[in-house]
């Protein structure tokens, strides 16, 4: 793997090695005087600790090489989650970005987005094999060793864990996990390493949960949830439980979701209507989002937040749901209160293009009382001190006023894995256990007992039962990087309507993508791999 890791891993090496000067106690100084040795950067536990903070810095952190927007989880959510799922729209930009919406690219191995994801996440490996590899001789207590090893190795297994979904097979695809997985590496060797199989590649990350589990325990350690930056007991869990649902291994995926939940309790619905900008008591993993760590244009909040830089002085919105979708949701839902939706309106036609744009969605263009309504729509769901949402007015038909941020462009903390999606993990994986009064409790649990969906029962079965947790998940989990693996899972198409159709999606990206299309939804190895390392050659 001599590309990736000669010409982007090290260079993140780099970043983590120096972050040991000027750690405060909220996170670490990103701009430290000078740089210092890898053999500090690791001399001392305390050291230690600012280094694994600058692995979860690559998380965020703009990859410049690879120019605007691509700042780590930022760009995997936007470019291949949210962009090429069934549910997502950004309508403004839905021509440009075209053959991200309908997965064309899949096969060009040259293009940045093919490579990305494999560069992005194997800096993060390389970082955390680093780590593994050297916190055992810092000086300072066993436990604290115990704990940021087990941090790193669950950073390892969260990296290897996503790469699955974008370069290999579904499972079901993989005549049992016999299909080409991954380059497995393990230390900071630079030369040629063909790629394990798939059954391989779970295995590694099975292991490492297993691992980072174990120390985690033993260090009698916790970490405090407002730091969701930092790996802990619950995010190995969670990772594990990922991995075991992506490999139908539901058993394990079941056993590992109610291990990931423990100590991170539910949002309740006032909770819930507080805004996704800051970590909650249900935040498993996520990014540090402290103005001190401003990324300007490049952010997740600057693109994605209704309060942002795109939302509030560009005409472009901030994303909008699937309309389809959130109109199966029920009005009274506390996550259907956070989209601009019909039901919100005394009186409006989608239908018309001087209420609701046919082409983009945007609201009356040439109907001065709906356009005052969805005015009036936002006003009553703005966040006391924060900057405003959608400033300029131009508003969204099924717009969302769920991702904020504290500071312009787009400051804020971003989610990468909650509780809630540990207990839709149980419901998918108790139904296709056979489990079916246990996924329609899951269901239960999530909407009625947070008062989510007052009153919420559920007595689906079979396909029913599937359908509503399929709902109840793309609604819960929407806009935060899950929306195009979760169909790819699924093994289902992506079947997006244009408003004509009876949707909200761009005319130039209102298709049907099969669920065999593009590669089985696989994207090649990038070109510069295949260059360098004979050994992972067609």
């Amino acid at each position: 793997m001599k590309y990736p890791i000669n010409k982007l891993t090290i260079g993140l090496l780099s970043v983590a090695s120096v972050m040991v000067v000027s750690c405060t106690d909220g996170y670490l100084d990103t701009a430290p005087s000078e740089s210092i040795s890898p053999q500090a950067a690791y001399a001392t536990t305390n050291n230690a600790r600012s280094t694994l903070n600058g692995i979860a810095k690559v998380m965020s952190v703009q990859q410049g090489q690879y120019g605007q927007g691509f700042a780590g989880e930022n760009a995997i959510i936007r470019y291949y989650e949210n962009i090429p799922s069934q549910n997502y729209n950004y309508n403004y930009y839905a021509p440009g970005n075209s053959p991200l919406h309908n997965q064309e690219w899949h096969d060009r191995a040259t293009t940045k987005y093919d490579s990305y994801a494999w560069a992005y996440y194997y800096q993060i490996i390389t970082n955390s094999n680093a780590f593994i590899l050297n916190i055992d001789e810092a000086k300072g207590p066993e436990a604290d060793k115990k704990f940021l090893k087990a941090s790193a190795l669950t950073f390892r297994a969260y990296a290897y864990e996503k790469l699955v979904h974008y370069f290999c097979y579904r499972w079901q695809d993989s005549n049992n996990g016999s299909t080409r997985g991954l380059p497995i590496r393990l230390d900071l060797s630079t030369g040629e390493l063909k790629a394990s199989t798939l059954a391989e590649v779970y295995q590694q990350i099975y292991k490492d949960c297993e691992e980072a589990i174990q120390l985690f325990t033993e260090s009698g350690q916790t970490r405090d949830a407002s730091r969701c930056w930092i790996a802990d007991v619950n995010t190995a869990h969670a990772v594990y439980a990922r991995a075991a649902l992506t490999r139908q291994d539901y058993a394990t995926a079941l056993a590992q979701a109610k291990l990931a939940e423990v100590n991170r309790p539910l949002m309740n619905r006032s909770e819930y209507a507080g805004g996704f900008y800051k970590p909650t008591k249900e935040w498993i993993f996520g990014s540090y989002g402290g103005d001190t760590e401003q990324l300007w244009y490049w952010a997740f909040g600057a693109s994605d937040a209704c309060n942002g830089n795109n939302a509030t002085k560009k005409s472009t919105g901030a994303g909008t749901i699937g309309h389809e979708l959130i109109s199966r949701i029920p009005n009274d839902d506390a996550r259907k209160e956070l989209f601009i939706t019909q039901d919100k309106f005394t009186s409006i036609d989608i239908t018309d293009n001087k209420q609701v744009d046919q082409e983009n969605g945007i609201i009356g263009l040439g109907n001065k009382n709906v356009l005052e309504e969805a005015k009036a729509i936002v006003k009553a769901h703005q966040l006391p001190g924060l900057p405003a949402a959608y400033a300029l007015k131009v508003i969204y038909l099924d717009g969302h006023m769920k991702f904020w941020v504290t500071t312009l462009p787009g400051v804020s903390y971003v989610p990468f894995i909650r509780s809630s999606e540990m207990v839709l993990i149980e419901a998918e994986a108790n139904y296709f256990l056979g489990n079916t009064a246990d996924a329609q409790a899951a269901l239960v649990r999530l909407n009625a007992s947070t008062d989510r969906t007052p009153g919420y029962t559920c007595t689906k079965t079979g396909q029913d039962l599937f359908n509503e947790i399929k709902d109840y998940r793309e609604v819960e989990l929407w806009g935060e990087g899950f929306a195009w693996s979760d169909y790819k899972r699924w093994n289902i198409p992506v079947v997006r309507h244009s408003f004509a159709e009876g949707g909200n999606a761009h005319p130039t990206v209102s298709l049907t993508i099969p669920a065999d299309a593009g590669n089985k939804w696989t994207w090649v190895y990038p070109q510069d791999e295949v260059d360098y390392n004979d050994l992972v050659k067609e």
